[in-house]
């Protein structure tokens, strides 16, 4: 499917928003689910790149449009990110989506209260989370307090807080060499605001970003008994669940992150293979 480029736009350094217009037809994605970009028609990348939903605006009344607009937020760090970042507006990219499983939004809203947790560009699909989940709470006349805890190793590395704010979320950061907010891990911010947390039913965690991270998270979750969701990140070759080329062992066997993901349960995931 040809999708229209409205604008690539340079947020800073390395780091992207892509927005895209897509036909009548294309189906509205979930929170977590991704694209499949083929970044040029010839061989050279061979390989499409997933890249996650960012933000979805669908057509209403309000936005004057029939089609609706899709933004992936993607950091330059190959050949492939880098020839998409030279694509400019009036062009198409091809597009195979939205694929994947997505977050169980029906649990995350009868939570008490939400953690997103990201890591580095574990913000790319967090933000469209936080979106839908504000949107489905205000349509129910309903207030569910959204933690963003955002993790970088730097100032410089730390993109869309704003944006999180803006939505009504509560945001911290995290900056391993202290150039900004809490110096540590995202995960030992989160464990920190977990200990102080007294809301009388326990809340859910959602993240997104290095394995390692979300393996932390994992952990966090099952010491203090918390339902936890996590998007994994993973270089993919089909992207449909035909090559097996991103599996990973899971407490039901391997599973492809592509198709069975990328979001599992954080408990079904066997961490230390």
């Amino acid at each position: 499917m040809k999708l229209d480029i409205l604008s690539n736009t340079f947020l800073r350094d390395k780091y992207l928003l892509l927005e895209l217009r897509a036909p009548e037809e294309f189906v509205k994605p979930q929170p977590g689910q991704f694209l499949h970009l083929r970044i040029e028609d010839s061989s050279d990348p061979l390989l499409r790149r997933p890249l996650s939903v960012h933000d979805a605006v669908w057509p209403s009344s309000k936005t004057g449009s029939r089609k609706p607009v899709i933004r992936v937020l993607y950091e330059v760090v190959g050949k492939g990110t880098s020839l998409l970042s030279e694509k400019r507006p009036l062009t198409q990219v091809d597009a195979l989506g939205p694929l994947g499983n997505g977050f169980d939004l029906g649990k995350i809203l009868r939570a008490g209260q939400v953690y997103i947790v990201a890591g580095g560009m574990g913000v790319a699909p967090l933000f469209f989370l936080a979106k839908t989940i504000c949107e489905s709470q205000k349509a129910k006349g309903k207030r569910q307090k959204i933690v963003v805890l955002i993790g970088g190793r730097n100032k410089d590395h730390i993109v869309r807080e704003k944006e999180f704010k803006d939505l009504g979320c509560e945001v911290h950061v995290a900056t391993e060499d202290g150039s900004k907010g809490f110096k540590g891990r995202v995960t030992e911010l989160l464990n920190s605001f977990l200990l102080k947390a007294a809301d009388s039913r326990p809340p859910t965690l959602c993240a997104c970003g290095p394995k390692l991270m979300l393996a932390a998270v994992a952990g966090i979750a099952q010491q203090k008994g918390l339902a936890a969701q996590v998007s994994l990140e993973e270089f993919m070759g089909c992207g449909l669940g035909a090559c097996l080329g991103c599996v990973i062992l899971t407490t039901r066997g391997y599973r492809r992150i592509c198709h069975d993901g990328p979001v599992f349960d954080a408990s079904e995931v066997i961490w230390t293979e």
